[in-house]
């Protein structure tokens, strides 16, 4: 007797639609109207961004604490922070997202000249009022440009301007900057372990620096990223000169529009791929292990996908165990061929006619459902994959004698 097909579904969440909780249940309820016998593995994979804490909490059996912060648009909002489970030292887990995520600010208010990572910095300094030991901190899906200046000016440290006053809020008013005074910097800080998931790909300066590849999507227009890059330039030479840190492209140092950069060299942080981070919680190893075939999924695929981004890191790990990977996506940008090299072996939109962004995020559930679905219905004919005849309805045909 066959054993039934062993499906892992691994995706990314859609920014500011679903989290990758939900968009993996989609997932799950299309391949059980194709193959309702296959045995379904699930990894929800989060990048750091919106559902970060809750997934962690959730795999080692810590628990979620609420909090109010000051919000990226400098307006207080909800947020929270959470303390993983198990042994070890009291760790608290945070998403940047949770304070100054890009799905906190409406699309009519983005200026990441302005906007800040102010609550990050709360967020820090809650979960060390609640007795944490080691921070771990997730970058992603990201409103700001900053730089992490907020996060900074929240624990004490001074930014300051030439004639010796704090300088603004936003990535514009890192133009203003001359000199980083450390000496009010929260006394807990240098006692406490601090780890970053991020996207080690990403850069603070230069021609694939944050500003240029990721300030559009923030709401840059292109004066605004000129003068973005150029503030980013002008903190990462100020950094070097008073801290003694060179962040202007080290790995990881343009997570989350530059706060990567802020971590490491203000609060000494480790920054840390972030895939490399989820495997220590998600055994994502053994689940592949156990898997035939991988289906993971993410808003857009496109070039950026393959430089760090969850679906592309998974499709790597996957090939060690010789697993096909497929992926679906909102929307598929002509450069997205490129991710084939890095392990994923098939790709296809769930949008099934042309739409508005507002009538897919409403339906996305329905779509990626529906999507996955047809995936696994090509799988199951082109290879003649067990249960064929059961998802098909009908028997398959005999051969003809002769």
């Amino acid at each position: 007797m066959t054993s039934p097909l062993r499906i892992l579904i691994a995706p990314s969440g859609f920014k500011e639609c679903l989290d990758a909780e939900q968009v993996a249940e989609a997932i799950a309820t299309g391949i059980q109207r194709a193959l309702p016998e296959a045995r379904l593995l699930k990894a929800p994979l989060t990048d750091g961004g919106e559902g970060f804490t809750r997934a962690l909490v959730k795999a080692t059996g810590g628990s979620l604490h609420p909090a109010i912060v000051t919000g990226p648009l400098g307006q207080p909002v909800a947020s929270h922070f959470g303390f993983l489970g198990g042994a070890g030292p009291r760790t608290a887990v945070i998403e940047m997202a949770a304070a100054a995520g890009l799905r906190l600010v409406p699309p009519h208010a983005r200026n990441p000249m302005a906007t800040t990572t102010r609550g990050v910095g709360e967020l820090i300094r809650a979960a060390l009022e609640a007795g944490a030991a080691r921070l771990l901190i997730g970058c992603g899906d990201s409103g700001t440009n900053d730089g992490g200046a907020g996060m900074a000016q929240a624990l004490g440290i001074r930014l300051l301007n030439a004639a010796g006053g704090e300088i603004g809020a936003g990535g514009g008013a890192l133009l203003e900057l001359d000199r980083i005074d450390l000496s009010g910097r929260d006394s807990r800080i240098p006692r406490v372990q601090l780890e970053v998931a991020c996207n080690w790909r990403n850069v603070l300066c230069g021609p694939g620096g944050v500003a240029r590849v990721f300030g559009p999507q923030k709401g840059a227009s292109p004066e605004m990223v000129a003068r973005l890059e150029a503030a980013l330039e002008r903190y990462a030479a100020i950094i070097a000169r008073d801290v003694g840190v060179d962040v202007s492209t080290m790995p990881g140092g343009g997570a989350s529009g530059g706060l990567g950069a802020g971590l490491h060299s203000l609060l000494k942080a480790t920054l840390l791929p972030r895939y490399d981070v989820l495997v220590r919680y998600l055994d994502l190893d053994g689940l592949l292990r156990g898997a035939d075939l991988v289906v993971t999924a993410e808003g857009g695929l496109d070039a950026r996908t393959s430089r760090g981004k969850m679906p592309a890191e998974l499709a790597r790990r996957a090939k060690h165990f010789r697993l096909p990977v497929i992926a679906l996506a909102g929307t598929i940008d002509e450069d997205a061929r490129v991710n084939y090299a890095c392990g994923i072996d098939s790709f296809s939109s769930i949008l099934e006619a042309p739409c508005t962004l507002s009538e897919a995020m409403d339906r996305a559930p329905f779509l990626i459902a529906n999507a996955a679905e047809n995936a696994l219905r090509y799988i199951l004919i082109g290879r003649g994959l067990p249960g064929l005849r059961k998802a098909r309805g009908h028997p398959r045909p005999r051969a003809r004698a002769g």
